[in-house]
């Protein structure tokens, strides 16, 4: 299968986005990075590469800049559901932690539904859905978002733990089991369906 067609490039990152496919994709408020951050992160990716860009921005990330409005617990509530509302329709969501400033997730597409269709459905509704639940209005969501695709098993491996875990690197829980944002709470619930 020739999956040339299934690149695109919108902003900085490039994005995969072909069915039946697990990806690992991580989006995050608007306010996540400051503008300086952001160039430092430009200036990291040209002179060390993407790889350590990346490593940054998720260190960064960690430090919970911003509003965080996601640490709102009406709000999180919101965005999880969100994110189950259409699993086994649309995508079957393996792996998610809804983070105070972002959000990863871990899932494969299904059928015909496209990766850039998903994401715009989500953070559409959630951008409308926060801003109602906060009394605010504008942009709630930055427009890109990381998408990285599940190369094997030992990968996916990999990505479940780090899901599960941010919230502890982040120092805001002691175990994955108690952060309540995040598919690791469910794990025993998960596992039996």
């Amino acid at each position: 299968m020739n999956n040339t067609s299934a690149w695109s490039y919108r902003g900085y990152l490039p994005h995969f986005d072909s069915p039946g496919r697990i990806q690992s994709v991580t989006f995050r408020l608007i306010d996540a990075f400051p503008p300086e951050v952001e160039l430092e992160l430009e200036a990291i990716g040209r002179r060390f590469g993407r790889r350590a860009r990346m490593q940054a921005g998720e260190a960064w990330l960690d430090k919970g800049y911003g509003a965080c409005h996601l640490k709102e617990e009406r709000v999180a509530r919101m965005v999880e559901d969100a994110l189950l509302f259409f699993d086994g329709k649309r995508y079957e969501l393996h792996e998610w932690s809804v983070m105070p400033n972002h959000v990863h997730t871990l899932f494969e597409t299904l059928r015909e539904w496209r990766l850039k269709t998903i994401l715009h459905s989500w953070k559409s509704y959630m951008a409308k859905e926060a801003n109602k639940l906060l009394g605010l209005h504008g942009t709630f969501w930055q427009e890109d978002y990381f998408d990285r695709l599940i190369r094997d098993e030992e990968h996916y491996c990999r990505t479940v733990e780090y899901i599960r875990q941010n919230p502890v690197k982040a120092g805001l829980v002691a175990s994955a089991e108690e952060w309540q944002f995040g598919s690791a709470a469910r794990a025993p619930e998960l596992d039996t369906d």
